[in-house]
């Protein structure tokens, strides 16, 4: 089969396929379950193949690379403007197989396993501290119905959930006591989970020698550098530091039009999970400026007087993805 060039529709059971030859003629365009996907592909010559970045795309562009073909990614929001009529798989399988072939396409780095089990530790870590969360929302307010008030934060509720479950005099029903201490009970362990993916993640940054450079730069803790290394690709790709923060969101948006400049607030592209830990450490570093005088704690004093402390805390966070550029080069 002369094919040169295959878009994928990926699913759970059934992956839609388009592929052309060189001469953009479309010549296969069909359907295919999971078992016989690779089946398939092992039985072509090499070839360009595009997928769109969700869930499996890295599995099956690293099963593709290694049967010799050229997997790329590509993040939805590139192959929608090539979809031609309504969406559906064969559709998207054409329009990803447009889109991968234009010169100028931007693709999505593709992640080893390493790299994904990291991040495994890194997601579970969020969900429990979400549920965490949860969990002393719901007491606050259930707590709340019987006049019992909390202030907000888990130290907080640390310290006033255990005392209002001892005091028998402050009218709480014991069901209500009984089904309270079963959520107090199941926030300890997610305390107890929580630091323990913690310690496994210091571990893990101190084992690597990247990780521990990342982690001279002042607001860089374990979190950020192992989170960093397990997502970010490749830093060749990019041309400067200005283009790996651009990566991570955290450069002017820009709308000019007629020669006129006009920069706005952060993009907020790129990963959310990395740009939220970047800003939090830049937060760590503004709280403990006062006793310092070194240049950059200067020039972060002087930031903050003259745009404020959010602002301050972006363009330092913007300053140190640079940073991280450059070490990783």
């Amino acid at each position: 089969m002369n094919v040169t060039t295959i878009g994928i529709d990926l699913a759970k059971t059934v992956f839609s396929i388009h592929g052309t030859n060189q001469y953009g003629k479309v010549v296969v365009r069909k359907r295919l379950n999971r078992p016989k996907l690779l089946a398939f592909f092992a039985q072509l010559p090499p070839c360009l193949i595009g997928m769109e970045a969700c869930s499996g795309a890295h599995y099956w562009a690293r099963e593709m690379t290694r049967l010799g073909h050229d997997a790329r990614i590509i993040a939805p929001r590139f192959v929608a403007p090539y979809r031609k009529s309504s969406k559906n798989d064969d559709n998207d399988a054409e329009a990803i197989c447009e889109a991968v072939g234009r010169p100028n396409m931007r693709f999505v780095a593709i992640k080893t396993e390493d790299q994904q089990a990291v991040l495994c530790l890194h997601r579970i870590r969020r969900g429990l501290i979400k549920e965490r969360t949860a969990q002393i929302n719901q007491i606050r307010g259930l707590l709340a119905e019987f006049g019992l008030i909390i202030p907000q934060g888990r130290y907080h509720a640390r310290h006033r959930i255990p005392e209002i479950l001892e005091d028998a005099e402050n009218g709480l029903p014991m069901l209500a006591r009984r089904l309270l201490n079963n959520i107090n009970l199941r926030i300890l362990q997610l305390d107890e989970e929580i630091l323990a993916y913690d310690r496994e993640i210091e571990a893990m940054a101190r084992r690597d020698e990247q990780a521990k450079r990342l982690m001279a730069i002042p607001g860089i803790g374990p979190q950020t550098a192992t989170a960093i290394l397990a997502s970010a690709p490749d830093p060749r790709q990019f041309k400067s530091g200005r283009h790996f923060a651009a990566w991570l969101g955290l450069v002017p948006r820009q709308y000019s039009t007629g020669g006129k400049p006009r920069l706005g607030r952060i993009t907020k592209r790129g990963d959310k999970y990395l740009r939220t830990l970047l800003i939090h450490g830049t937060r760590a570093v503004i709280a403990k400026l006062s006793d310092k005088n070194d240049r950059l704690s200067s020039w972060a004093k002087e930031l903050v007087e003259r745009r404020g402390y959010k602002r301050a805390a972006v363009a330092l966070a913007a300053k140190n993805a640079r940073i991280i550029w450059a070490l990783l080069m």
